[in-house]
């Protein structure tokens, strides 16, 4: 499979296809991290308004270093998997400590290892700042390569197991192409994206058919195969809506749950609900909200709670639902208010 014309087909293939995206057309570290933290459970479309945004709010790993991780929580908000923006807030703090630790005031981690450290980052993400900011010879795995690598040795052990993941990275070391790592991993990432798609694959037009051995034995659209996920639990939240003159209710979201330091109104978590105003999908969780407005002279002691003007509530990061549910009932608000 590793010959010549492996890589003379896939390289033309992307220098006639590939899309062209402000994260590719950089060889600062500082922003491809960004970009593979934000792409990561991320589409490319919805992931680059969200990049432009970081970039251009912390142009600099020292502006995001100086900033607090509300302001980081609420530019990240709406994309979900909150512990990502968490990690690039502690990823900044880090580097920052270490360039005051080394005083090297530009200091920012340029090989796979020192990569590895910045929290958040595991041999993935390393593996792609390494070979897309530095041209080292890492492979980077991300689902589009392990699609393309799955059917290309028509590989069917689950890719998300902890063999699976050893499997595949040693399929991709073998394959990469140590001369020119950084074309490589974008080639067979946007093969990945554009042709080797997870259904409906265009074999037909890709550059590698010819060595497929998935497109040989017609198990293409089979892989890759992942192991079974655990069922999905159902929780019920009912949420109130305190509304006193223009101030209202909120709470910071603590411990090891769901959407951790964000903000949302006051919640009753609970057994069953008869009737839900909104089913909100989660990776392993279905939660069945219900928000109550309720009008009140004076707004109830309620431990670990905050009293905000509603006009302030966009200055505080909340959770996806939460926005959801502003966004239907604002009228309904409006009307108990006025």
């Amino acid at each position: 499979m590793k010959n010549e014309a492996f890589y003379t087909n896939l390289y033309a293939w992307y220098a006639e296809n590939h899309r062209v995206l402000p994260w590719r057309e950089t060889d600062d570290a500082y922003c491809i991290w960004i970009s593979e933290i934000i792409l990561q459970q991320t589409r490319v479309m919805q992931g680059m308004e969200y990049y432009l945004r970081f970039i251009d709010r912390f142009p600099t790993v020292s502006d995001l270093a100086q900033a607090t991780e509300d302001e980081v929580l609420r530019l990240w908000q709406g994309l979900g998997y909150y512990s990502r923006a968490r990690n690039l807030y502690k990823g900044a703090l880090f580097i920052a400590a270490e360039r005051t630790r080394l005083g090297q005031p530009d200091w920012f981690p340029a090989t796979y290892d020192d990569l590895r450290r910045i929290p958040g980052v595991g041999d993935y993400t390393a593996g792609a700042i390494a070979s897309f900011a530095y041209d080292l010879a890492y492979p980077a795995l991300d689902g589009n390569v392990y699609r393309v690598l799955s059917r290309l040795y028509d590989e069917e052990t689950p890719f998300d197991t902890t063999a699976g993941k050893h499997l595949f990275r040693n399929l991709a070391v073998e394959l990469l192409d140590s001369s020119h790592p950084r074309l490589f991993n974008s080639s067979i990432m946007e093969l990945g994206a554009l042709t080797c798609t997870p259904t409906s694959p265009d074999c037909e037009s890709c550059p590698l058919r010819f060595a497929c051995l998935g497109y040989a034995h017609h198990t293409a659209e089979l892989l890759p195969v992942r192991k079974a996920r655990p069922a999905v639990r159902d929780r019920y939240f009912i949420y109130t809506i305190y509304l006193c003159g223009n101030q209202t209710l909120i709470h910071q979201r603590t411990g090891k749950d769901i959407w951790q330091h964000l903000w949302e109104f006051p919640l009753e978590e609970v057994d069953h609900l008869d009737k839900a105003d909104f089913v909100h999908q989660l990776s392993h969780q279905k939660i069945h909200a219900r928000f109550d407005i309720k009008k009140v002279s004076e707004l109830p002691p309620i431990p670990q709670t905050h009293a905000v003007l509603l006009s302030e509530l966009d200055d505080y990061a909340l959770s996806r639902l939460t926005l959801r549910a502003l966004e239907k009932i604002s009228g309904s608000v409006s009307r108990v208010l006025f």
